[in-house]
């Protein structure tokens, strides 16, 4: 295990289950043996306002803000929230945009957020298997068949 620690921001709207996604890739990695630290900003997230989420791993992390510069994956589920987190990134981001998702083939439109993680999942190196088991015991029973597909969805997009 590298000292490096990854960095992932999350940026939607309220009600786009970025906490959700943040607690399920918390998860993830800390099964995976990781150190993990979260932080949220909620904003005006009740009535659909921007929210964000850091998400930072590694052997060792100790803060859980990621530092301006440092994002290694923005992950952006509503595309107008970039211009608020440009500033913050590097050259080096990688930038997942919901356009990258064919939102016509998921099943279940809120299921965008696990759809995103699918996309993420691609530059992770953790087991398909791995991510769904956390999706599974994230979420209720009536919604794995739809955050199953959307996760597998994600993964298969460029």
């Amino acid at each position: 295990m590298s000292d490096k620690v990854t960095s992932i921001k999350i940026a939607g709207l309220g009600g786009m289950g970025v906490l959700t996604s943040t607690q399920i890739l918390a998860e993830l990695f800390f099964r995976q043996g990781f150190d993990v630290k979260k932080a949220e900003v909620h904003g005006m997230s009740q009535r659909g306002g921007s929210v964000c989420s850091d998400v930072r791993f590694g052997k060792k992390v100790f803060s859980p803000m990621i530092p301006s510069g440092e994002i290694d994956y923005l992950v952006l589920f509503q595309e107008d929230q970039f211009p608020l987190y440009e500033a913050e990134c590097s050259p080096a981001t990688v930038i997942l945009r919901p356009a990258a998702i064919d939102s016509a083939k998921l099943e279940n439109k809120r299921a965008l957020n696990v759809a995103m993680l699918g996309l993420l999942s691609r530059h992770l190196q953790f087991p398909a298997e791995a991510w769904l088991k956390v999706i599974r015991e994230a979420l209720p029973e009536k919604l794995h068949q739809a955050n199953e597909a959307a996760f597998l969805l994600g993964r298969q997009s460029v």
